[in-house]
């Protein structure tokens, strides 16, 4: 998450000073947003940047325990697109963005207080650790948090802050900005600082794909190779996968891993697109991009998570076993049911996006993209419809599968 902040929320001029130093890993650097004592409920993060326009600094300052900086780090698989000096950089790189031990920089989210009054929630970037000694820096308390469920090979870990200051200039000022005399310039919508959790959970969505596809493609070659129950005395064990229960418990599974994976291709192609329009100031779009990244993000990794399971019990005791390669498919993904915003108010927010979107369209107004299928509400009741405009429905027919999901969702 530390690239992808630093393109979408730093101005040129702080992409030349701090990405192509991160790019040439020159620079390690971590994304520290959730705290001890706040994660999904961003607007409580109580970690604060008090500008002082006497030395034009920013003075970060951890004021309680439950503000301590708590879990930073991971490895993500990252697609970036950056121009610089008419190069173009496009890569699909590995970055393990860490804190515990690993990171010199962080991108700090904090409450912004500036000629006495709070700003809410602005991205800096935070030198924490000497670059040639990698000792933390005055004012810096910085360290591992040990042992978690999984992913012990990633070092998270905490943050937290004694009066530190940093340049005005280490605030991401794409969007909003503070003047020199400590005047705050607004950005367009208070939403763009959420971009980064944004693209990570389009990423997310893909991922899920990903990983169910890995834990299928165990437990249906296990299921072809392991034989097991004679049919009848003296014939010879049938491969499992033979059996309906098996194709039952994987193959839905399979097909669910293909459905992820467009998906994931869609949500990530959407993302590009309206960034893009917001790019140019069109932030029509965004309310939409949130409710779909956060309730695709939950339904994905719920739905993934579960089917990992599946795909361990299918393999019976064998995946148990840390050698089938399904447990720590599991542990590695499973937090992702929590991180990057709790599953079930990531539903809640598109619940009432939907909710908002339905109350729209009922009153008259012409809904676009995704939600076009409410347009015609309001000559829909609660009594059976026909579900698609012919005589006979071809369960192939694409079109009226599209229908009947149209009837369905609204």
């Amino acid at each position: 998450m530390f690239l992808p902040t630093l393109l979408s929320q730093a101005t040129p001029e702080q992409q030349d000073r701090f990405f192509m130093p991160a790019w040439n890993l020159e620079i390690i650097g971590t994304y520290a947003q959730t705290e001890m004592g706040h994660g999904t409920h961003l607007r409580g993060l109580e970690t604060t940047a008090t500008y002082d326009p006497s030395t034009q600094e920013f003075i970060l300052n951890s004021p309680t325990v439950s503000s301590i900086k708590w879990w930073p780090g991971g490895c993500e698989w990252v697609g970036v697109r950056y121009t610089h000096s008419h190069r173009e950089f496009v890569a699909l790189t590995c970055f393990v963005l860490t804190v515990g031990k690993t990171s010199n920089h962080a991108v700090v989210l904090a409450q912004l207080y500036t000629q006495g009054e709070c700003k809410g929630l602005h991205a800096f970037i935070v030198p924490i650790r000497e670059m040639g000694t990698h000792e933390p820096l005055p004012g810096v308390t910085v360290g591992d948090i040990g042992p978690k469920f999984g992913f012990d090979e990633i070092d998270n870990g905490f943050l937290s802050f004694n009066k530190f200051r940093i340049p005005r200039e280490n605030m991401l000022m794409k969007y909003a900005k503070v003047e020199p005399d400590g005047t705050y310039v607004k950005p367009l919508s208070d939403k763009l600082t959420y971009g980064t959790m944004v693209f990570i959970r389009s990423m997310i969505v893909g991922d899920s794909a990903r990983s169910l596809s890995r834990a299928c493609t165990i437990a249906i070659r296990y299921s072809a190779v392991r034989h097991q129950s004679e049919i009848r005395v003296g014939d010879p064990e049938p491969q499992i996968l033979n059996f309906q229960t098996q194709q039952y418990k994987l193959f839905p599974l399979l097909a669910t891993a293909y459905a992820f994976h467009f998906v994931g291709s869609y949500m990530s192609e959407t993302y590009h697109r309206i960034t893009g329009d917001i790019q140019q100031g069109n932030l029509n779009e965004l309310p939409e991009l949130h409710a779909l990244s956060a309730g695709l993000k939950a339904f994905t990794t719920w739905v993934a998570s579960a089917g990992i399971e599946e795909c361990r019990m299918a393999c019976g005791g064998h995946g148990y076993s840390r050698c089938s390669g399904i447990p720590d498919i599991y542990v590695t993904f499973t937090p992702a049911c929590t991180y990057e915003g709790e599953n079930t108010v990531m539903m809640l927010q598109t619940a009432r996006f939907l909710f908002k979107s339905y109350t729209a369209a009922t009153s008259g107004e012409r809904l676009g993209g995704m939600l076009s299928y409410l347009n015609d509400v309001s000559s829909q009741h609660v009594q059976p419809q026909p579900l698609a405009g012919r005589s006979q429905i071809n369960i192939n027919d694409l079109l009226s599968l599209v229908e009947a999901y149209k009837q369905r969702a609204a």
